[in-house]
């Protein structure tokens, strides 16, 4: 059935035929995957229709992207077709290019490039990767084109996970990486991920260097130079995942987990179950090899392929947790390990079936086994929007606790030195990996810790609750239509809560103790609660993130952080 006789009210509000600009195709895809989950057996023929249309503009769209190009805490990320096309992300690798020839220049640049010149950069060479949107490797092709095309060496990874390709490159040697993907953004985004030669997201002082070149770039500007020319490069394929694993094996003695040992382990047990949830992502192809026999025990929800991820928000939320909750419970297994993991496995957020564990506690936990299980000495690294439970940790070890602002990026100066980095959404690394956030590496460390200490994730959290203390975080976020100065302005408001003001917090006037303003503002009370605010790098979404030292009261402190937001005009 054709899509305009078959669906002409849908595709008439929200189609202009010959006209990309004015189309808004991932509205009709929407609307069409409610009628597929109200039971209309047509709507997937009309969906599959649908993309072909977004197809066409992602290769043949050569308008300048609608949103403004910009790299944020972890790459470029726009709508595919609108900003996200063949065009752009031409442009963007042209700027990339533009970026190296720049150590002519600029030598200073080296020190975060992490390669003193564009030959030196070219030899390396450049990893490319992608996850599961649609579109993924039309891109990427595109992409290798015009790396090729200035003589790069390209190494193909093909669909992969963000993690993995960090390891890749630090294990090859590569000069840099990209990756395609808008990590857990909704079904519309795609996006453009660089990190340099250290494997991790690029320092600001990189991307807002690529946010100006990219934007030259798009606007018709030459920003390539001495690479026209050039010999051309070539492209190789590579086995991504084999190469993360060589990596995990070969630091065992850093890190303190023994994947080789622990798989074959796993294998053996006879009263474990793993569940996991892939959410449609590129995690669902890497997840039985990464397992090996211990896959045995694995039962995998959404590992089909989907690049409209059944029509949700493909990030590790509660509400997407469910599945795998629900499945724990009806085990009669004695250990229980559940995750979900976003498309690009660099999230991961996990159950016992009982409780449910995000990285504010994970994080935490991580950090508690490898010091006192593992025996590892060192600092804890985190977000400032992360939960305080992890300096209760390190405070009561006798330890340091290094926080910054939200961004893996933020983490460079203690690579090497945290035993383990984590933030707020759901991102972890540890000590002898990679500066990367990382959801394989995650999944390992929690099945490490299940089967050497014997207890469940919860029951883990519960014993370092008992010594540490509890914490009851909370996160969520408001979309604004405030942008740029308009809502730095709104967001300036919030400075009226000083030190030593006092705040209704429900029936209570708490005084607050402490701000950080490192990003956004964080406000500390007397009993160690806390409310911060702070604009998203990602989305228009001002997040706010609470705390509370009793389950009851963290509601209230969301209402607070409401009242607050409103005050601002951000409501």
């Amino acid at each position: 059935m054709d899509i305009e006789q078959g669906y002409p009210d849908l595709y008439n509000r929200y189609v202009t035929t010959g006209n990309h600009r004015t189309s808004d195709y991932f509205g009709l895809i929407r609307a069409l995957l409610e009628k597929k989950h109200d039971g209309d057996k047509d709507a997937e023929a009309a969906i599959s229709q649908a993309y072909e249309l977004v197809r066409d503009e992602i290769i043949h769209n050569s308008e300048p992207p609608v949103q403004e190009i910009s790299f944020g805490t972890s790459g470029w990320r726009g709508v595919l077709g609108k900003d996200v096309c063949v065009t752009s992300v031409q442009a963007v690798t042209r700027a990339l290019i533009g970026l190296y020839e720049s150590l002519a220049t600029y030598p200073e640049r080296a020190d975060f490039l992490g390669v003193d010149s564009l030959d030196e950069a070219r030899r390396r060479g450049c990893l490319l990767g992608y996850d599961n949107r649609f579109g993924g490797e039309i891109l990427a092709r595109a992409i290798a084109e015009v790396l090729v095309e200035h003589g790069f060496k390209v190494y193909w990874a093909g669909e992969s996970a963000t993690g993995v390709l960090s390891a890749a490159l630090l294990e090859l040697g590569a000069a840099f990486s990209v990756n395609l993907t808008p990590s857990h953004n909704p079904l519309e985004y795609g996006g453009y991920k660089y990190n340099a030669a250290d494997g991790g997201p690029a320092a600001g002082e990189l991307t807002t260097v690529l946010t100006d070149l990219a934007r030259q770039a798009v606007a018709g500007k030459e920003v390539v130079g001495k690479s026209v020319g050039a010999p051309v490069g070539e492209i190789l394929g590579i086995d991504a995942l084999a190469l993360w694993q060589r990596r995990v094996i070969a630091h065992k003695n850093t890190h303190g987990i023994d994947y080789q040992a622990l798989i074959s382990h796993l294998a053996s047990r006879d009263d474990l179950t793993l569940v996991i949830d892939s959410v449609h992502g590129a995690s669902r192809i890497h997840l039985r090899t990464l397992l090996a026999e211990a896959a045995v025990h694995l039962t995998h929800l959404r590992a089909e392929p989907d690049v409209s991820f059944g029509g949700i928000g493909p990030e590790p939320s509660s509400e997407n947790m469910s599945k795998v909750t629900a499945t724990l419970r009806d085990s009669d297994k004695a250990l229980k390990v559940g995750a979900i993991i976003d498309p690009d496995a660099d999230r991961i957020r996990f159950t016992d079936g009982s409780q449910e564990i995000s990285m504010n506690q994970f994080g935490a936990m991580a950090y508690y086994y490898l010091h006192q299980y593992k025996h590892k000495r060192g600092m804890v690294a985190k977000t400032v929007a992360t939960s305080n439970l992890a300096n209760a940790v390190a405070r009561g070890l006798d330890e340091q606790v290094y926080e910054t602002k939200v961004g893996f990026k933020e983490f460079k100066p203690v690579i090497g030195k945290a035993l383990v980095c984590f933030e707020e959404s759901d991102g972890i690394s540890i000590i002898g990996h990679t500066p990367e956030k990382d959801a394989y590496i995650g999944l390992l460390l929690a099945l490490d810790m299940v089967v050497h200490t014997g207890m469940n994730l919860g029951a883990l959290k519960e014993e370092i609750e008992q010594r540490f203390g509890a914490f009851y975080p909370v996160r969520d976020g408001v979309v604004v239509s405030k942008q740029g100065a308009e809502l730095l302005e709104s967001l300036a408001l919030l400075e009226k809560y000083r030190e030593g003001s006092m705040v209704r917090v429900g029936t209570e006037e708490k005084e607050i103790k402490e701000v950080i303003d490192i990003d956004g503002r964080k406000m500390i009370f007397a009993d160690d609660s806390w409310i911060m605010i702070r604009a998203s790098g990602t989305e228009p979404k001002v997040r706010f993130y609470v705390e509370s030292r009793t389950e009851d009261g963290a509601q209230v402190l969301v209402d607070t952080a409401r009242m607050m937001m409103a005050e601002a005009g951000l409501l």
